[in-house]
Parts: structure tokens; C-alpha cells; sequence
């Protein structure tokens, strides 16, 4: 695997690739780095493929830009384009997790040139609604701790997770695995809570996750701390101003969904199942997977079954 820095103005990507062949771009979620997609790159790469995977900025060994404001995803998606650009193999494939999935939605959406595809795991594409999405949380939590919520106020996340950076991330990650019990990350607290509050410190990690994997973001996060990460959640406001013109635009490339069965972000919105129908905005989607006892680190809980459902998607193209 080679290591390559993209330029994106003043900003500096690092991008992990690997292999030969079309484009395949990986964009990370939170708390995450390149290093979430090492089973999707050494599987495709091994099957005909160039797999690219950046720290997202604010992330690993890529710029960490202070403001909020440089955290929009029209800024992230022109990121994702820079790379394309940069590596000269697109238009490209993308899969996107957790925030990656906005990202690689909205770069489709924003840069439709440039994208042959694209696979969503963990959150499904949503059109872009009548409010910010971080404002029906305000709702729809009224009273009550929203992790979201809880992200919004400058400096104080941070504090939280930086004070024990191997603890927070060990608690983090175990409470969204499938590991966990049902929906460990929304059980409820009250508004004046922490995030880490309630979560538990495993004896011992889950398999898919051994002391070296874990080493490599506890270094990373250290090393950068969680401001960057945390002002994508914050930028939520500026991007629904910023993307007016987008407002009930579908998704035109070919898409697929993949998720963990039990993951939190299915439950995101009381009484509502979000993987009900997650190409309802999506004009040419190839179906969805749902990997039975999987949490929301599905590709890296289940590489097997999400590979196989990404290799069918790409395949097919």
C-alpha cells in the first residue's frame, strides 16, 4: 500500500492506495481514519481495482482546519473530488459509512461527472428536508441527551473525549457494535449528560477489533485530537443553507445500501425504521443488504458479508 498526499487548496489529504484498475474511493465516518476500510482495500485491490481511501480532513494525517465552517459537506465533497483528480483513474465508485455516506451522497449529487457510483453504508441517502436535521433532533430529543445535541457547543465533546482518548474510543466503538446491547448508544439520559456517560469499558474487545487495530486510532486521535471531527456535526446548519439547490434531488448514479441489522442509526428517529426504504431518493438503486447481528462498524464487523455485497454492486455496474 503507498501513501500519497492530495492538495485541495490549502488543504492536505492523506490517501492510502492500493491496486490497479477503476477507481474505488472510501470515505470514513466518525470516530474513524482510512484504516476503517482495510479489508474493502485489500479486497478489491486484489481483484482488479485502485481503492483509494483518505483521512477525511480533521482526521488522521490530513489538514485540521479550526473553523466550523470548513467542515460542509460541499467542502468535503470537493475533497473526495480532489483525490479523484489526483489519482486520474475516475470517474470512481464511491463508498462512504457513517458521515462518509453523506459525503459520497453528496459528492454525487454535487460532482455527478465525476461519480460512476455509489454505495451508502449505515445511512441511507435523505433528501434534503425542511430543516436541518440536527434541529428535528432538538425536537424529537426535547428533554433528553442526543449525542448530536450534545456536540453542538464548542470545546465541550472535546474535553469529554480527550481526557481518556483509549477509554473514549473503546467505549465509543463497543457501545455501537452489534456486540452491545440493542441500541446501547440511544438509551436514554438526561439532557444535562455526557456521551460517555453509561457506556461500557469492555473487559475485552470484540474480535473484529484486536489491541493493534485499536492502537492505530487511539494513536491517530491523540496525535489530532476531536475538534475537526466533531465541527462536521456542527457545519449541519451551514450545510442546509449552503444546499438549497439540492432540496428534493434524487441520487441519479446506480446506489446500494449496506448496514448492520443492529445498528443505532436505524433508530435515529423513535418509531421510524430509517433501512425501511433507503432508495426511496435513489433513481437507479441496486437494493440493500442487512447483515444480521451487526452493529454500525459493518465493514469492519462483517468484512466478509459487506465485501460480497459491494464486489456484487461493483460488478454489476
Amino acid at each position: 500500500m503507498d501513501f500519497v498526499t492530495v492538495k485541495n487548496g490549502a488543504i492536505e489529504l492523506n490517501v492510502a492506495v492500493s491496486g490497479s484498475g477503476p477507481l474505488i474511493v472510501c470515505v470514513h465516518g466518525f470516530p474513524e481514519l482510512w484504516y476503517s476500510w482495510r479489508h474493502q482495500i485489500a479486497h478489491f485491490a486484489a481483484r482488479g481495482f485502485r481503492v483509494a481511501a483518505l483521512d477525511v480532513r480533521g482526521y488522521g494525517r490530513s489538514s485540521k482546519p479550526v473553523e466550523i465552517a470548513a467542515y460542509t459537506l460541499r467542502h468535503l465533497a470537493s475533497d473526495v473530488v480532489a483525490v479523484i483528480e489526483h489519482i486520474g483513474d475516475g470517474p470512481a465508485v464511491l463508498f462512504g459509512h457513517d458521515w462518509g455516506a453523506p459525503i459520497v451522497w453528496h459528492t454525487a449529487l454535487l460532482h455527478p461527472d465525476k461519480i460512476r457510483a455509489v454505495a451508502g453504508l449505515s445511512v441511507p441517502y435523505r433528501p434534503r428536508g425542511p430543516a436541518p436535521f440536527i434541529e428535528l433532533a432538538r425536537s424529537v430529543y426535547k428533554g433528553q441527551f442526543f449525542y448530536q445535541i450534545y456536540f453542538q457547543e464548542e470545546g465541550v465533546a472535546e474535553a469529554e473525549l480527550e481526557a481518556d482518548i483509549a477509554g473514549a474510543l473503546r467505549k465509543v466503538y463497543f457501545a455501537l457494535s452489534g456486540a452491545a446491547p440493542y441500541n446501547k448508544w440511544l438509551e436514554p439520559k438526561p439532557p444535562e449528560a455526557k456521551v460517555l456517560d453509561g457506556l461500557v469499558d469492555p473487559e475485552s474487545f470484540p474480535g473484529w477489533m484486536d489491541e493493534a487495530d485499536m492502537a492505530v486510532y487511539v494513536d491517530a486521535f491523540r496525535a489530532g485530537g476531536f475538534r475537526g471531527p466533531l465541527n462536521r456535526y456542527r457545519a449541519q446548519t451551514i450545510d442546509f443553507a449552503e444546499l438549497a439547490e439540492l432540496s428534493g434531488r434524487n441520487v441519479a448514479q446506480p446506489s446500494v445500501f449496506i448496514a448492520g441489522e443492529r445498528d443505532p442509526v436505524r433508530a435515529f428517529v423513535p418509531g421510524v425504521d430509517l433501512y425501511a426504504d433507503p432508495g426511496i431518493a435513489c433513481s437507479d438503486f441496486r437494493g440493500s443488504t442487512i447483515i444480521p447481528g451487526i452493529g454500525h462498524w459493518v465493514q469492519q464487523e462483517a468484512p466478509r458479508e459487506t465485501n460480497a455485497a459491494l464486489e456484487a454492486f461493483v460488478r454489476g455496474l
